[in-house]
C-alpha cells in the first residue's frame, strides 16, 4: 500500500487561487489549452460540469499542464447548467456538449459517445489534476489484459494546516480497503474522478446504464471487467487527483464523514 501524501506537491499548489484568479488569466488558459484540439486523438478526458463556475478554470488550468506525447482532447459536458459555466467554458476554448437530461450518468453517457479518442478518461470539475495523470491513467491500457485503470483521491485543502488531518482520513480509509473491507468488489473503488477504459469496449457494454442503487462509474467497470479483463489500479501518487473537500462538508465535516465511514465499514 503506497503511503499517501502529508503536503500537497508543488505542481499542485500552484492551482490553489479563488475563482476569480483563474478569470483574470483565462487567456492564458485559452493559450495552453490550445494543443488538445485533434481530429484523432488517442485519448478523450471528458468532465461533467453542472454550475461549477466557482471551479471549472481551476480544473481546465490543471489540465492545460499536462505532460504527454500522446494526442489528448478535453471535452466538457455542460450538464444543462443555470449559471456561468458554459460561458467560462467558452472562455477557455476547449471542446463542449450540452446535455439537458439532467444527472452524471447522462452526462458521462453524452460526452462517450461525443468523444474522439479510443481511450476515456474521467475527470471531474471540481478536482485539481496533476501534469502526469494522464499518462499514468490511460497508458496502462496498452496492455490487452487491463479493461479498466482507476486512481485514488486526495483531498485538497486550502489551508497548510488542514493537510495533516485529511492525510490521516484518507490513511485509514485505504486500511479498511485493504483489510476491513477486502471482501467488498473492487469495483466500487472505481471513481468518476479518475478511470480509464477504452471507449468501443464501453459503448458495447451500454455505458454508464446501471440498475437503480448501484454507482455508474463502479457498474461501468463491474461490467468491463466481466466482458474484457482485469481492473488496475494506479498507486503513484502522482496520478492522485486532489479534489474539493465539499462533499465532507456536506457530511457536516471530517469527523461526521470519518465515523459515517466507521459505521458503513462495520453493518
Amino acid at each position: 500500500m503506497s503511503i499517501r501524501p502529508l503536503r500537497v506537491p508543488s505542481y499542485i499548489i500552484v492551482q490553489q487561487h479563488e475563482a476569480k484568479w483563474f478569470l483574470d488569466h483565462v487567456g492564458d488558459i485559452f493559450n495552453d489549452l490550445q494543443r488538445f484540439h485533434h481530429e484523432s486523438p488517442d485519448v478523450t478526458v471528458i468532465i461533467p460540469a453542472y454550475n461549477e463556475e466557482e471551479s471549472l478554470l481551476r480544473t481546465l488550468s490543471s489540465l492545460s499542464k499536462t505532460i504527454t506525447s500522446q494526442k489528448v482532447e478535453i471535452l466538457v459536458v455542460n450538464n444543462n447548467s443555470t449559471d456561468s459555466t458554459q460561458r467560462l467554458i467558452e472562455l477557455a476554448g476547449v471542446r463542449s456538449i450540452i446535455e439537458y437530461k439532467q444527472g452524471v450518468k447522462h452526462a458521462r453517457n453524452a460526452g462517450l459517445l461525443a468523444a474522439k479518442g479510443k481511450v476515456i478518461i474521467n475527470a471531474d470539475a471540481d478536482s485539481v489534476y496533476s501534469p502526469y495523470w494522464v499518462d499514468l491513467l490511460s497508458l496502462p491500457l496498452q496492455d490487452e489484459s487491463i479493461a479498466c485503470a482507476y486512481g485514488k483521491f486526495a483531498f485538497l485543502p486550502y489551508t497548510a494546516s488542514k493537510r495533516i488531518s485529511y492525510f490521516l482520513y484518507e490513511t485509514m480509509g485505504d486500511v479498511f480497503k485493504r483489510v476491513i473491507q477486502r471482501d467488498k468488489d473492487e469495483a466500487m473503488y472505481v471513481y468518476g474522478c479518475s478511470s480509464a477504459y477504452r471507449k468501443s469496449q464501453g459503448l458495447s457494454v451500454n455505458g454508464y446504464e446501471h440498475p437503480p442503487g448501484s454507482n455508474e462509474d463502479g457498474y461501468l467497470a463491474l461490467k468491463l471487467r466481466d466482458k474484457y479483463g482485469r481492473l488496475h489500479q494506479i498507486t503513484d501518487n502522482r496520478s492522485l487527483v486532489w479534489t474539493s473537500d465539499r462533499r465532507l462538508m456536506e457530511q457536516g465535516g471530517l469527523l461526521k464523514a470519518f465515523s459515517a465511514r466507521v459505521s458503513s465499514t462495520l453493518k
